[in-house]
């Protein structure tokens, strides 16, 4: 009777995933295959493909005409925003967890009290100001610089406890050897952290990826736009092409699907080496016991 129960929970445990699963795709599918018609097409058979000979190819060459300079954009604004955020942040964290010095709690807690700070939504209107006082308006810039200088808690406050972890010989020892702190950052924090880098890149660059307001209220050049303003433009004025649409929709998707992919890779690597230093400490403070 026992085992008849657990099979049924487990078949409804697996049933629900693959209903969430399910749920969470199926919009995908359905965008691929809409990419692929012509707007008759569309209107006779919205849900499913049609014969393979009957495919518009055509739709994904002027998707790609059009959302191409949107994604160099974007993966420009991201990445530089990205390798400058990395940047602030491991040297920030680093100072925080290796040397104590007065007003070292405070400065800390100020950078964690700054999540309570508005979005980009509620200061535009002064962050516009500065912008435009900085000559930055129209200027991609303006993306990269504010991308990167936004966001960078969660990374400060995860990388901060893990350098506290890492055994403080290891630091002793490169300095034995006349390593300096960039030195000791390059050889000791970087290769150790490397899982939880790539998951804090990862959140930062589809962050940054995914912004719309900002781009949308400073930007003036259509060559300019990131993919999110870019893809509002392929709604068309008057018609809707909607296989062009789907389509350019697809292509910008897929950094988006990679990146996701990426992140569960790094999540689960994170969290084998979080396991394993538990395991390491758990049976460095048993063999303590034991000796004493």
């Amino acid at each position: 009777m026992a085992k008849k129960q657990s099979r049924a929970a487990e078949f409804l445990k697996h049933g629900y995933i693959w209903f969430v699963i399910g749920t969470a795709l199926y919009p995908l599918f359905v965008m691929v295959v809409v990419s692929f018609k012509t707007n008759e097409q569309y209107q006779l058979n919205p849900w499913f493909f049609d014969p393979i000979d009957t495919w518009q190819w055509i739709n994904w060459a002027k998707a790609w005409d059009i959302v191409s300079i949107y994604i160099a954009n974007s993966i420009v604004t991201s990445v530089a925003a990205v390798v400058l955020s990395l940047l602030m942040t491991i040297l920030t964290s680093y100072v925080l967890a290796r040397y104590r010095f007065p007003g070292r709690s405070v400065v800390y807690y100020a950078i964690i009290a700054s999540m309570f700070l508005p979005s980009t939504a509620a200061t535009l209107v002064t962050l516009f100001a500065l912008l435009d006082t900085l000559s930055l308006i129209n200027s991609l810039w303006a993306l990269i610089i504010v991308g990167a200088a936004g966001g960078q808690v969660i990374g400060i406050f995860i990388l901060k406890q893990f350098i506290e972890d890492i055994p403080k010989e290891l630091f002793e020892s490169a300095q034995i050897d006349g390593a300096g702190h960039l030195a000791q950052i390059w050889h000791i924090v970087l290769p150790m952290s490397g899982g939880i880098l790539s998951t804090v890149a990862i959140m930062k660059f589809l962050g940054v990826w995914n912004n719309i307001i900002l781009p949308l209220v400073i930007m003036r050049d259509e060559e300019k736009f990131t993919v999110p303003v870019g893809l509002l433009y392929l709604e068309g004025e008057y018609v809707k092409q909607w296989g062009e649409m789907m389509a350019g929709y697809a292509i910008a998707s897929i950094p988006l699907i990679i990146c996701s992919c990426s992140q569960c890779v790094c999540s689960s690597k994170v969290w084998r080496l979080v396991q394993s230093k538990d395991n390491c400490y758990y049976v460095k403070s048993h063999r303590t016991s034991v000796d004493s």
